[in-house]
């Protein structure tokens, strides 16, 4: 299984890599929403920094991660069921998937504080947060993309079905992402840290247990 998910996680670093307009056009989003947040508000106080903050990298998941089953072909999907399990198939979307994120919320968290400052007391903290919350983004999405993908591309069942799992994550970052601005110590944020860390392992676990259902179709 780990050589089947290594080679698929290639496959889609190549592909990316070859069609850079997809992941340019995210970078582009990223950069233009940042400099449009900057020039509306100019100063902002620390609440609303959060909330642009974290709604940006919402709408960049979505872009980003929200694509991967919902660009493949029905050809492609039958040339992976005849080469790899349905096991290695989402593993290796749901590790691409938060590499890719972690990546884009590091340039995105980059780019927002040279441009709208950086009111955070605990970095360390809000650094654990935003690893929590792009892989908690990037899994969430990958699981709905893929149940989306066997409904005909049906992106209004996406964004339905999408809602209720990313709320619940959102309100725990935030939370988190509060007690790191004011610069409260670590106990405070424990059991919001626990909560995500288990929806990140339920959603993995659920992912990985539905998906060959799915697969089958």
């Amino acid at each position: 299984m780990f050589k089947e998910v290594k080679a698929l996680i290639l496959k889609d670093l190549k592909l990316e890599w070859r069609q850079k307009y997809a992941l340019n056009g995210i970078l582009l989003y990223v950069i233009s929403t940042v400099f449009l947040c900057y020039l509306s508000f100019k100063h902002v106080d620390p609440i609303t920094w959060l909330a642009l903050f974290w709604i940006i990298m919402l709408f960049t998941s979505v872009n980003a991660v929200a694509k991967s089953f919902l660009q493949e072909s029905k050809g492609r999907m039958l040339y992976y069921y005849s080469i790899a399990s349905s096991q290695s198939v989402i593993l290796s979307k749901l590790i691409y998937n938060i590499l890719l994120m972690l990546v884009l919320s590091v340039i995105c968290l980059g780019f927002y504080h040279v441009v709208m400052g950086n009111p955070l007391e605990n970095k360390l903290l809000f650094t654990v947060a935003l690893i929590l919350g792009s892989s908690g983004l990037a899994s969430s999405f990958t699981m709905v993309s893929a149940i989306a993908s066997k409904a005909n591309n049906n992106t209004t069942l996406l964004a339905v079905l999408s809602f209720p799992i990313i709320i619940p994550l959102l309100v725990m970052l935030i939370a988190v992402s509060k007690n790191a601005m004011i610069g409260n110590p670590w106990m405070q944020s424990m059991d919001e840290l626990i909560t995500l860390l288990a929806i990140n392992a339920i959603i993995v676990t659920v992912s990985y247990i539905l998906f060959p259902y799915l697969w089958r179709e």
